[in-house]
């Protein structure tokens, strides 16, 4: 099956239980396209749910190449060079979900928004 066809069976299952949240619920089917995307494409890329705060609030993802996360996949620390509070910066961005009856263009222009843009490019 297609990663795509995959992520919108995952998302029509999620949402048909009735059981799941707007936002969360959808998390895992995400970062599982995303990783099967992200390793079609040089560098390889992995998304990663569930952020930390670096100073800009917490995104609800982030895509890492491979190089940074090749070290902590097998330490569970980060990757050398950085402290074991401060993981490094999304190397590809972060990612916001909103569900789906969100107004993309408030979203945009929001506060939030902006801080990740500053943040991190």
């Amino acid at each position: 099956m297609h990663p795509l066809e995959t992520y919108l069976t995952e998302l029509r299952n999620i949402h048909s239980s009735g059981a799941s949240t707007p936002e969360t619920a959808y998390y895992p089917a995400l970062a599982n396209l995303l990783n099967e995307i992200g390793k079609t494409i040089k560098p390889r890329v992995r998304c990663i749910m569930g952020l930390k705060d670096q100073g800009a609030g917490m995104p609800d993802g982030g895509l890492f190449t491979a190089d940074q996360v090749k070290a902590s996949e097998v330490s569970g620390q980060p990757k050398a060079g950085t402290t074991s509070k401060v993981w490094p910066l999304p190397g590809r961005g972060v990612i916001e979900v909103k569900g789906t009856g969100e107004d993309i263009g408030k979203i945009s222009e929001s506060k939030q928004v902006a801080k990740y843009l500053e943040k991190y490019g």
